[in-house]
């Protein structure tokens, strides 16, 4: 069991510990460039770059599935769509045969967009929704995989 995710402000991280605690191997998934400090800085770059679908070029990370038949996906939803770091994790690894699942965080009511584009790319993988997730801890029960 595997969850592979990013993290920009502390959801992800979150999120990767709950999994952790359920036996999964974590891999964080970083950004060879850092994003902007100021918060509308990040809410502008992110947003256009996640609309446009752009790879962000990233740190080295083990792309390799081998030994997990269940892997799971954690991604901010920036503009509707998965966090641009995420676009080329989907390009670099083949999730074929593998049991799916994204978990999904985000403050904005974006959520059931990036779920529609999710479902278009992985009909089968399953699909968990989280808001804000350092901040509402409850909304870890929902990992229910």
């Amino acid at each position: 069991m595997l969850f592979i995710y990013y993290s920009l402000s502390g959801n992800g991280d979150v999120v990767a510990e709950a999994m952790k605690e359920k036996g999964y191997e974590i891999r964080k998934i970083e950004t060879v460039k850092k994003m902007p400090e100021s918060m509308f800085s990040r809410i502008m770059q992110g947003g256009f770059k996640a609309s446009v679908g752009y790879k962000d070029k990233l740190k080295d990370y083990d792309k390799s599935l081998d030994g997990h038949d269940e892997v799971v996906v954690g991604a901010p939803i920036w503009a509707g769509k998965l966090a641009s770091p995420l676009n080329t994790v989907l390009r670099d690894i083949d999730f074929s045969g593998k049991k799916l699942t994204f978990i999904l965080y985000a403050g904005s009511g974006e959520g059931p967009k990036a779920e529609r584009y999710v479902k278009k790319l992985y009909p089968e993988a399953k699909v968990i929704m989280l808001k804000e997730p350092k901040v509402f801890t409850s909304e870890l029960e929902k990992i229910v995989l």
